[in-house]
């Protein structure tokens, strides 16, 4: 596994494979490219907002989630899109929110991917070490969904 620690790299690099992927490719690409380049980051998923439901989108990580459809509101991705803020949990065992995939996940990210102001869907990111992610992680996270709002 490669770690890309400059996010600015890892931003162009995102870029760079969005402007010469296909529409149906980009959001698994992102998933693969985060995957695969941060070590902290053990699960990377993409949800998509239908009607009032998270649906569960391209995936990678050890194993798969059973949260493959999660009403709006519940959990900390149904918060996310709720408060149409990114949520950033230090210890998911102290929130009360968190939907429990894997045991050994302790911290999680989650990034509304916004359009014209509307979560469309959101960038949810697990980690098995506590308090993984910083602002950078928030800054490049939420450039990143930006660059994914007009392919969801």
């Amino acid at each position: 596994m490669v770690i890309v620690l400059d996010f600015t790299i890892a931003e162009k690099e995102i870029k760079d494979m969005i402007s010469h992927s296909q529409h149906p490719e980009i959001l698994h690409n992102v998933v693969d490219f985060l995957y695969d380049n941060f070590d902290n980051y053990s699960w990377v998923g993409i949800y998509i907002v239908k009607e009032n439901y998270l649906i569960l989108g391209p995936w990678r990580g050890k194993q798969a989630t059973e949260h493959t459809k999660i009403p709006i509101g519940q959990g900390i991705c149904g918060s996310a899109v709720k408060s149409c803020k990114t949520e950033v949990v230090d210890d998911v065992s102290e929130d009360g929110r968190y939907l429990s995939c894997f045991i050994s996940t302790r911290s999680e990210i989650v990034v509304p991917i916004k359009k014209e102001g509307i979560v469309i869907g959101e960038i949810d990111i697990d980690s098995d070490v506590s308090k993984a992610f910083n602002k950078s992680d928030v800054t490049f996270l939420e450039k990143v969904a930006d660059m994914l709002t007009e392919h969801i």
